[in-house]
């Protein structure tokens, strides 16, 4: 694994969502600097546009090899990403892989293309955890959701 060379998560996921800002065009209306940060905690989006109200999320990973989809990303809360998918909702995915500031790239994964098998809950945080009972969810990719994905940066 490379350096680390954010000093907290939150840092990390900032600078992947402003890389996605400035790099990218909206995927619904085509629109380029259009897209624009959500408050911190708004549930299951990062960013939307301006323009037509498009919403998506941004993860954001520090790996060794930019040009290969890691088969786990970390998620969020588990019980809104659960009620979405109940009612057939997902939104897209930007996935920010990084090296270094310099060295990165940006994949695209339409909600089209997501199922709720990639989608896994984990176990709730234990009684001496800070925010003890929350429970969050990661991304799991089969070969075949990895082939989904499109670099657009």
């Amino acid at each position: 694994m490379p350096r680390n060379i954010f000093s907290s998560k939150k840092e990390l996921g900032d600078w992947g969502e402003k890389q996605v800002i400035k790099r990218c065009f909206c995927p619904n209306c085509k629109r380029y600097k259009t897209l624009k940060q959500l408050p911190q905690n708004f549930k299951c989006a990062d960013l939307i546009c301006d323009y037509c109200g498009y919403l998506a999320q941004i993860k954001t990973s520090q790996k060794k090899s930019i040009e290969i989809i890691p088969n786990t990303i970390p998620g969020a809360a588990w019980s809104v990403q659960k009620e979405r998918m109940d009612s057939s909702i997902y939104f897209p995915l930007f996935l920010v892989l990084l090296i270094s500031r310099r060295n990165y790239a940006i994949y695209y994964l339409s909600k089209d293309l997501q199922t709720e098998s990639m989608f896994v809950k984990r176990k709730p945080l234990s009684e001496n955890a800070k925010r003890h009972g929350w429970q969050g969810f990661i991304y799991k990719f089969s070969e075949k959701d990895k082939e989904s994905f499109v670099r657009v940066y």
